[in-house]
């Protein structure tokens, strides 16, 4: 696959289109059989409670993966992501209700880091409930 999305297309402060991710207690279930992070915090929420948290979490790669999301499908190749990190800042909490918890990711283009390799610095914000739960969410992209 190849970037779909040009260099030469994109200048500091060009926006990625935003996305809202739903996570539900059935999507962290589902995570932690694939990932094997059978965490009781991710599940139980006597568990989550007992340990001092408001209620079940979200676990943090889980969130980490969904805000990338908003950078593979803007550049359309997975592959394209060449360096990505975050800090965790705030849990997303995710209750019981019947309709959990949702993760909103915004994204821009903050710069553009070498011509000859066509890469460009993405800066991410992620929140959730009003909280920014990722901090220096960053994506260093090839793009075409």
């Amino acid at each position: 696959m190849t970037a779909k999305i040009s260099y030469d297309d994109v200048e500091a402060g060009t926006e990625l289109p935003a996305q809202s991710f739903p996570v539900t207690r059935d999507t962290l279930v589902r995570y932690a059989g694939a990932s094997g992070d059978f965490n009781p915090i991710h599940w139980n929420e006597k568990i989550a409670k007992e340990v001092g948290l408001p209620d079940v979490i979200a676990h943090g790669m889980f969130t980490m993966a969904e805000a990338a999301r908003v950078v593979t499908d803007w550049t359309g190749d997975p592959g394209a992501v060449v360096e990505y990190g975050v800090r965790f800042t705030k849990p997303v909490v995710v209750p019981n209700d019947g309709e959990g918890a949702v993760i909103e990711v915004s994204g821009k283009v903050a710069a553009k880091l070498d011509d000859e390799a066509r890469t460009v610095r993405v800066d991410l914000i992620a929140t959730s409930a009003g909280q920014k739960v990722l901090g220096m969410s960053r994506a260093v992209v090839k793009l075409a």
